[in-house]
């Protein structure tokens, strides 16, 4: 069968991090939402999505097609009835279509000519950013008993310090040693070659992904997820960052979310909860206005591509769009758009060449190129927020 994951309705609700990528590659628990998809279904997706990113996330259509949700995490009941998809059959929960069986092309979809399924078992969707890391605790879980079944972890070193071993699972080439671990708040995942150094005290729900890193006497408390590739330091609380992000040094990141390519300099913090303890408000590109969350703890969400100088305030429920340099005394403002330069004394426009300079090399410091197709989306969103500069 043929696997398409199409964006849906909640696209403009998750930026800045969709400016960058489709729904579906939005990483919660341990796993990107795709890689949950393909895990369970064994089987690989394809994407419908913006056009400008259609370049780098391509749709193939064959006679027959699953369209899927990327919106919404799976599990064994939900992939059940997806794998029982029959011709003109869709999978509802109330107004949300979750998944269909299409022989039609996307633009010929009607849905009063199909057999209507509705989903009533309990599953995970994320409808705005602070879901990433509001609901991480419970996708975290969910990842780890679907990673390490029937599996056995590699054994823990015994200069480890431990509680609760039998929620700790290790991959092959994790190094870690003289660290402490406690797994009996929330299971405790390690990555493929990541590593946890000394003196480094970390609570779950936790996972450390491939080739990740903890540095030195780091203070960890879940649910946290360090995506492939990142590095992180000082004190971090339930926060996601998705990959090659880094927060090495000293300083407190909590109830956060980082993109790709994100630097926090060192001795940076952000305030998660406001002086007078009242529900936090966070900038919505949707309503081009500050939601209600219903939070009382709601950090920092940085886009892809943006970084921080050492020693930077953010405000209790801050947006920062894609590609943007902060630094400088006193806190920026509570939304910073995409593609900007400076801190709170003002910003100035940061222009493409540099901002593409500046990917190109730190970028290939992680053996990866900065290609055209990159360049491209990223001018798309250079214009795109235009406006909010």
């Amino acid at each position: 069968m043929n696997y398409i994951l199409f964006d849906g309705p909640v696209r403009n609700a998750l930026l800045p991090f969709t400016f960058t990528r489709p729904v579906c590659d939005i990483r919660i628990g341990i796993l990107t939402i795709r890689e949950k998809w393909e895990k369970y279904l064994g089987s690989t997706t394809t994407t419908l999505t913006e056009e400008y990113l259609s370049e780098k996330f391509p749709m193939v259509e064959m006679e027959a097609n699953v369209m899927l949700n990327g919106a919404y995490l799976p599990n064994a009941v939900l992939v059940e009835m997806v794998r029982n998809l029959e011709p003109n059959q869709a999978i509802m929960r109330g107004e949300d279509v979750i998944a269909f069986y299409t022989n039609d092309s996307q633009e010929e979809v009607d849905f009063d000519t199909y057999e209507i399924l509705e989903f009533e078992d309990e599953c995970l969707k994320i409808e705005h950013t602070w879901d990433i890391f509001a609901k991480n605790d419970a996708a975290l879980r969910e990842d780890f008993e679907l990673l390490t079944a029937d599996r056995h972890s590699q054994p823990i070193p015994k200069s480890v310090n431990v509680i609760a071993p039998e929620h700790i699972f290790i991959e092959e080439g994790a190094q870690l040693e003289f660290v402490t671990l406690n797994a009996s708040t929330g299971p405790i995942y390690i990555g493929k070659n990541a590593e946890i150094m000394e003196g480094s005290v970390i609570r779950g729900p936790f996972a450390l992904c491939e080739e990740a890193q903890v540095k030195l006497a780091t203070k960890i408390y879940g649910a946290t997820t360090v995506g492939p590739h990142c590095r992180v330091g000082g004190e971090v609380n339930n926060s996601v960052l998705f990959a090659y992000s880094n927060k090495g040094h000293d300083g407190f990141l909590g109830n956060s979310v980082l993109g790709e390519w994100c630097n926090i300099g060192a001795d940076s913090n952000n305030s998660n909860l406001k002086n007078n303890y009242e529900e936090v408000r966070l900038w919505s590109y949707e309503t081009e206005s500050f939601a209600r969350t219903g939070l009382q703890f709601c950090g920092l969400m940085m886009g892809d591509h943006s970084k921080c100088g050492i020693n930077t305030m953010f405000n209790t429920g801050t947006v920062v769009g894609v590609s943007s340099n902060i630094f400088g005394s006193g806190f920026p403002r509570n939304f910073v758009p995409s593609f900007s330069w400076g801190g709170a004394s003002g910003m100035t426009t940061y222009l493409t060449n540099k901002a593409f300079q500046t990917a190109k090399i730190v970028m290939a410091r992680r053996h990866v190129e900065f290609d055209e197709v990159e360049a491209r989306i990223l001018e798309h969103v250079f214009e795109e927020t235009k406006k909010y500069r």
